[in-house]
């Protein structure tokens, strides 16, 4: 009876957890540790603007055609004078850039600043965790994440879960195919085994199936 109590909420993610194991290619590795140091991080790939980011849109003398706009499932958003524009996939630059020349039509050398206040990200800078999680959900990737920082952000393991049964799959860029890593979970967040913590990649998917017993 515990899995139809819990359908009703995990049944997408899972769904999409089954179409992802058909698919990877099953290695049986590990990924390895990810390494603590008191080094300054580094910075990642610039920004990509994705649907639900919060964006703060300023133009410069010109606060009545400043704007703080949510982008649209669609991809797109509207600020006065400016209807329907792109805005997913861009950088904020790319973006300010672009607005930049919309303005253009109507005052003289617009300065557009772009500033992401609420950030969602798209799916290719995303964490997805579905499973046996407190709570399966998307997540941004953000630079130098680890595995311990994806679940801590989940709520960690549900009291059905197998963590060390749980399976990292992620795009091998150079192949285009699936490699599919296995993750000890319950290592890492039951006994401390720091160990057990890996760095995330953007777009990597972390199942965690639930214990036979």
């Amino acid at each position: 009876m515990r899995f139809v109590d819990l359908a009703g909420t995990i049944a997408a993610p899972l769904a999409l957890a089954a179409m992802l194991g058909g698919c990877a290619t099953s290695t049986g590795q590990e990924l390895p540790p990810a390494q603590l140091s008191a080094n300054p991080q580094q910075v990642s790939d610039e920004y990509v603007i994705g649907p639900l980011d919060q964006l703060q849109i300023f133009v410069w003398r010109n606060a009545e055609l400043s704007a703080k706009v949510q982008v649209r499932p669609d991809g797109r958003i509207t600020t006065p004078l400016v209807s329907d524009m792109p805005a997913v996939g861009k950088t904020p630059a790319m973006l300010a850039e672009d607005m930049k020349i919309a303005l253009s039509q109507y005052i003289q050398d617009p300065i557009v600043s772009v500033i992401v206040e609420n950030f969602s990200g798209t799916f290719g800078q995303q964490i997805r965790i579905v499973g046996a999680s407190e709570k399966p959900a998307s997540i941004p990737y953000r630079a130098n994440m680890t595995l311990l920082d994806a679940m801590i952000t989940v709520g960690g393991l549900n009291e059905y879960a197998s963590g060390n049964r749980a399976r990292l799959v992620r795009l091998d860029p150079q192949t285009g195919k699936q490699r599919e890593y296995r993750l000890r979970l319950g290592s890492l967040l039951k006994d401390g085994d720091i160990s057990a913590n890996v760095r995330l990649q953007p777009g990597d998917v972390i199942i965690i199936p639930e214990s036979m017993f």
